[in-house]
């Protein structure tokens, strides 16, 4: 097997008003269409999309809540991680610095998601 490249990647949300504002409007995500009859969102990003589904049920707590990049996260590349980072806190998102002393932010979407940032 050959893999050619990632196609999308999904989380599930527990309230997805909310997970929209935060992805629309906290990191500036377009929108796609879908045709999908079960309840979500999808987002793309250069050639891959984002699949936010609803689910009733989500896991309670982090994996590893001291450290939130050794959880299951996904990551973003950011032009700018400063402006990235006075978005996030303005919006009164959660963030963590890498515990590696790497240039890496974490947040957290509304539910618990993790989210890495780091300037490309």
């Amino acid at each position: 097997m050959e893999i050619k490249r990632s196609l999308h990647t999904a989380l599930l949300v527990s309230d997805l008003t909310r997970s929209e504002q935060f992805y629309s409007v906290v990191l500036g995500l377009t929108k796609v269409d879908r045709e999908l009859k079960f309840p979500g969102v999808w987002y793309q990003i250069e050639d891959v999309q984002l699949h936010l589904i609803v689910a009733p049920h989500l896991p309670s707590a982090l994996v590893n809540p001291e450290k939130w990049g050794r959880n299951p996260h996904i990551a973003f590349a950011v032009s700018n991680l400063e402006a990235a980072k006075e978005r996030l806190v303005s919006h009164g998102c959660p963030i963590q610095s890498s515990a590696s002393g790497r240039a890496v932010l974490f947040t957290q979407d509304p539910d618990r998601n993790v989210i890495e940032l780091s300037e490309a």
